[in-house]
């Protein structure tokens, strides 16, 4: 299976999902992530990280546009990372802000991911 050329977006009603060529940005639209949306960006972001396969060696969940996230939501979350770890990818998470970052850590979901909290820092992460 080959993997597209290098940088290709991919987006849907509810996330948009840049791949580079080692690095899959999955950007949630925002400001909610709830009951209605969760399934629907599973639905989207699934069947496309599935399709770039092994080739994926990080899988950076932005959450820069997001304010609010239900447990389905924080579902959604962990089924990214569950995602990237089959593919032997490794899951960061970036953007969030300070009430969305205390509800993770507090659900101790924050402990799934590595934790970019800048630009800088996320370079650092996947090697740039």
């Amino acid at each position: 299976m080959s993997t597209p050329e290098a940088p290709t977006t991919k987006k849907t009603l509810h996330v948009e999902m840049i791949w580079d060529g080692s690095i899959l940005i999955v950007r949630p639209a925002g400001p909610n992530i709830g009951q209605r949306e969760a399934p629907i960006m599973s639905g989207d972001i699934d069947p496309h990280m599935k399709s770039l396969g092994k080739a994926v060696k990080f899988m950076v969940l932005d959450l820069s546009s997001v304010q609010f996230m239900s447990s389905m939501g924080i579902g959604t979350c962990i089924n990214c990372r569950n995602g990237a770890a089959a593919l032997g990818a490794k899951p960061i998470l970036y953007g969030a802000n300070k009430d969305l970052r205390a509800l993770l850590a507090m659900m101790k979901i924050e402990k799934l991911f590595a934790v970019a909290d800048s630009r800088e820092s996320l370079n650092k992460l996947v090697g740039r």
